[in-house]
């Protein structure tokens, strides 16, 4: 028949489970001339032309009000490339029936997917301009197994499910479709139906490019690869290096509360305003990267991003992928490299995300006990199922490779890691050999980082991770996790507790300096002081510390001496480099006025300074994740409440000796042993008067004597000025001016 009305009334309900067997071109079932059927709800009169020479040979008839047409072509007999002629209001134009085209899968795409090894799917999947049978258009594709039908929508069609149902490739549970005409800019959805027949929410891509601003969160249809690099420089270099022997300081910033335009009703900068913010700040500070708290696409602003939406679409809240883009270059231009936090944990349950996307827990744990994370409404990740893992790994290189990220921050580990994390007794079940670990994140894991690690050379990962896991930075195949660093929140932690204490009574708590040092090693550390330790109820660094106003800032300079000296790589949180005052708040700017005070103005100059010591010191980074970088001279001075060690370089010169007083009393002809004899000279001094200190100091340096100390033959005789730390280097003979 030309048309069951079966057929006809399923397709006008959107609910055809095969539109391409029935709608564009096939042969006629009793072996004569062509049929072609089309469903053009705004189509007055359809004629079917040749599409190569141009010429009409056939006519469709209107057979249903609603816009179905269907028609004989008469002396056709096999299927040939066609176009329409539509008459409308006004005149009549010549477009591609989208149900003429073949499928835009091959054979071995398919079979990658299925078997949940394509790791590059942002590539084939999701929304891509291209040219097929000569013809410019977009192939949309999405995998969604278990739907029952599936159309495009969006405002080329009027968003009606009924005109561009999908054709499914049951073979990988992908539906695809090429709509020919549609140009990048165009806004898409996909409608899902269930295989029972229930209409979903329409949903957004899950590998869409771009999103419409909120609260919208139809997809944007986005082409890839249009701009025009100018990193070559930075990226050919970054190949061979090995950042674990790397200065590695890290400024934290989160972009909608770095700095906003109060003349503008307080509106936050957006990506371009931060290329040419953002990096002269950074760049003039001295940090050698930006991490950027979580820029997926996210669906509220109080989960400041750690709860995604789109997964693979840096959010429009701050302009265009290219823009994004264009912040990324400008970064690497300026010799900084750039992280991202990116959150494979949890992901949104708005309901036109990946949340029940077809109509199954497709993305999210099939384990009712393991969906969701506990005490929040994020969804959880089916780590054990393939295509899961496949998509959540291609969406780490797809971010690391389409935008020149240096690396990717994962939060949240630990409550990856365990089965029971955060639940009680009877609310988690045990894995196969009885244990609370999650071996599906485990080996998940362990995939991510040894796939970026081999396709993206120079590029590192970082965990946050705050239980007793071993071997997080460890590398795979010595039954680690693969990161390249894993945050040490625990020292930070420790040392901020230490320091929150009245002066009187540290000394009975001298041991929570010591920790720190004592597991250096066992991994490859950052030290985060980050936006955890400034928001949620903690209050500013600031404010932590004890004692009267001078005294505060004496203890944070203290503080953020030994965080630069220390073993570790560094993280600063923004705000935290001039004391802001107050708490973290996501909803306004920094407190940039403060600087207008000399007290946090002499805090900014210290951490300037800090990182300049720290880059041109290699004493202080070449070995920060070998025990060989690091001597106590003397850990046990808690009367005094002083603690002094040695940093050393790979070839043993320019040794660093420090010490820090956390008291208020000074310290002069403070007697400290030292491994070499000649000048040793003052870098740096928190008491420095441009800090806002009392200038008490050392004179630029000391000469080392022959006076054994510590067990070792030489020794200064140090002034430790109160509440602060010293730092000097060898420079053998004379003062090294």
């Amino acid at each position: 028949m030309l048309a069951p009305d079966g057929e006809v009334n399923a397709l006008l309900a959107a609910d055809h489970r095969d539109p391409f067997a029935f709608l564009g071109m096939h042969d006629s079932w009793y072996g004569g001339p062509m049929l072609v059927r089309a469903f053009l709800p705004w189509a007055k009169a359809v004629t079917v032309l040749d599409a190569a020479t141009g010429e009409p040979v056939g006519r469709l008839d209107r057979l249903r009000e609603e816009g179905f047409f269907a028609g004989a072509i008469q002396g056709r007999t096999s299927w040939f490339p066609y176009r329409l002629r539509v008459s409308i209001d006004g005149g009549a134009v010549d477009v591609d029936d989208p149900y003429r085209f073949p499928p835009i899968l091959s054979d071995a795409d398919v079979h990658l997917l299925a078997e949940g090894s394509q790791l590059r799917c942002w590539e084939l999947l999701g929304a891509h301009p291209r040219k097929m049978e000569g013809v410019d258009g977009v192939a949309f594709t999405v995998w969604a197994p278990h739907a029952g039908r599936i159309a495009v929508v969006g405002d080329f069609n009027d968003w009606d499910g009924r005109r561009h149902g999908m054709r499914q490739r049951h073979e990988c549970g992908v539906w695809e479709m090429f709509l020919p005409g549609l140009q990048p800019g165009r806004l898409y959805k996909f409608e899902v139906k269930t295989a029972q027949g229930d209409r979903l929410p329409d949903k957004s891509d899950p590998l869409a490019f771009a999103l419409e601003k909120q609260p919208g969160s139809a997809s944007v249809i986005c082409e890839l690869g249009r701009y025009q690099w100018r990193d070559g420089d930075w990226m050919e270099k970054r190949k061979d290096l090995a950042a674990r022997e790397r200065p590695i300081s890290i400024y934290q910033m989160h972009l909608g509360s770095w700095r906003r335009k109060p003349e503008e009703g307080h509106r936050w900068l957006t990506y371009q305003e931060n290329a040419d913010e953002l990096v002269g700040y950074v760049s003039d500070m001295g940090f050698t990267h930006i991490q950027l708290m979580p820029v997926a696409e996210y669906d509220s602003e109080a989960s400041v991003g750690y709860r995604p939406l789109a997964p693979f679409a840096p959010t429009s809240r701050w302009g265009t992928p290219d823009q994004f883009r264009l912040l990324v270059d400008r970064c690497h231009q300026a010799g900084i490299g750039v992280l991202v936090d990116w959150v494979p944990n949890q992901f949104s349950d708005d309901a036109h995300g990946l949340s029940l996307f077809d109509g199954t827990h497709l993305y999210e744990s099939s384990d009712p006990q393991q969906r969701r994370r506990p005490g929040g409404d994020g969804l959880v990740y089916d780590y054990g199922r393939r295509e899961v893992a496949s998509y959540l790994v291609s969406n780490a290189l797809f971010w690391l490779e389409e935008f020149h990220l240096d690396g990717l921050r994962i939060a949240g580990i630990d409550g990856m890691l365990y089965l029971d994390y955060g639940r009680a007794r009877g609310e988690w079940t045990p894995n196969r050999y009885g244990g609370h670990e999650n071996l599906d994140a485990v080996e998940f894991l362990r995939r991510l980082n040894e796939q970026v690690y081999a396709q993206q050379p120079g590029i590192f990962t970082v965990a946050q991770e705050n239980s007793a896991w071993q071997r997080v930075s460890h590398p795979t195949f010595v039954g680690g996790l693969g990161f390249g660093f894993r945050w040490n929140s625990g020292w930070i932690r420790d040392v901020l507790r230490y320091l929150s204490r009245n002066p009187v009574h540290r000394k009975y708590y001298h041991d929570e300096l010591l920790r720190g040092p004592g597991g250096a090693f066992q991994e490859n550390y950052v030290l985060p002081m980050s936006h955890e330790e400034v928001s949620i109820g903690r209050g500013s660094i600031l404010r932590k510390m004890p004692g009267d106003r001078w005294q505060r800032f004496a203890n944070l300079r203290t503080f953020y001496a030994l965080l630069f000296v220390h073993p570790g790589k560094k993280l600063m949180f923004m705000g935290t480099e001039f004391a802001q005052e107050r708490e973290w708040n996501s909803e306004i700017s920094l407190d940039w006025h403060m600087l207008g005070d000399f007290m946090h103005l002499g805090v900014q100059r210290l951490i300037r300074d800090l990182n300049a010591l720290y880059r041109s010191t290699p004493a202080l980074y070449e070995l920060d994740c070998e025990p060989e970088g690091f001597e106590w001279i003397d850990c046990n001075d808690s009367d005094q409440s002083i603690i002094s060690f040695v940093r050393k370089a790979k070839d043993g010169r320019g040794s660093v000796v420090v010490a820090f007083n956390f008291t208020p009393v000074s310290r002069p002809n403070y007697r400290l042993g030292v491994p070499s004899d000649g000048f040793w000279r003052e870098r740096l001094n928190t008491d420095a008067e441009a800090y806002g200190g009392g200038n008490v100091g050392n004179g630029g340096g000391l000469e080392a004597i022959h006076e054994p100390m510590h067990g070792r033959p030489f020794s200064l005789a140090l002034t430790l000025p109160p509440f602060a730390g010293v730092v000097l280097q060898h420079v053998g003979d004379g003062r090294g001016d």
